[in-house]
């Protein structure tokens, strides 16, 4: 009688151990989840696209190749290089410069790409820097819409919906990607002038965010 009382006893102790374990991990496994979603909203991107637009194509000399322009900004505390971009109405797609050459201002793709800083903002606009998008399959007409995609150096992309519309404040057209050619330019070169800007894209507001 006495034995039978011992091993309930020993049953009872196993099965509160028991209890007292799962409920640790348990514990244990919530924390971890807790952790991994704190470490997913902190990884978030923290470069915003606004003001993009692509200029058409219809009716110009060069149909084959054209610019998409916008206002990145960086809200985040490390620097960002906007590495990359693609798009599925280009056969190729390269991040372009206005830069000084022999004495003449030219268009050229920006070695390891454009660099926005921590805290500041860049604007992509006709006459600076811009992305290019070249081998056009169609011709892009105001009122198209372009699918492209944006590729940082912190791993993020954006994804964007971007409006053709027509700029005739431009003259010449765009340069083949093999060699810098003379680009006329629509402002001068690295000025972010506000103003500048809105008399280039109406539907642009200032944003501050361009480093002095």
């Amino acid at each position: 009688m006495s034995f039978t009382t011992l091993s309930t006893r020993s049953r009872a102790v196993g099965a509160a151990g028991l209890g007292a374990a799962l409920l640790a991990g348990l514990t244990a496994c919530g924390a971890s989840n807790a952790a991994d979603t704190a470490g997913l909203a902190s990884a978030e991107p923290t470069v915003e696209v606004s003001d993009a637009w692509v200029r058409a194509t219809a009716g110009t000399e060069d149909p084959s190749m054209t610019g998409a322009f916008m206002a990145i900004d960086n809200a985040g505390a490390e620097d960002v290089t906007l590495t990359g971009a693609a798009s599925p109405v280009a056969g190729k797609v390269e991040i372009h410069e206005m830069a000084m050459v022999d004495g003449s201002m030219v268009m050229r793709r920006i070695e390891g790409g454009l660099t926005i800083e921590a805290g500041y903002g860049q604007v992509l606009m006709p006459g600076g820097n811009h992305v290019m998008l070249m081998g056009l399959t169609e011709e892009l007409s105001p009122g198209d819409e372009v699918e492209l995609t944006l590729e940082f150096s912190d791993g993020s992309s954006e994804e964007l919906t971007v409006p053709v519309k027509e700029f005739t404040e431009e003259e010449g057209h765009y340069h083949e990607s093999d060699a810098p050619h003379s680009h006329p330019s629509g402002s001068p070169m690295g000025s972010p002038a506000m103003g500048s800007m809105e008399s280039m894209q109406p539907s642009m507001s200032p944003s501050g965010s361009s480093k002095p």
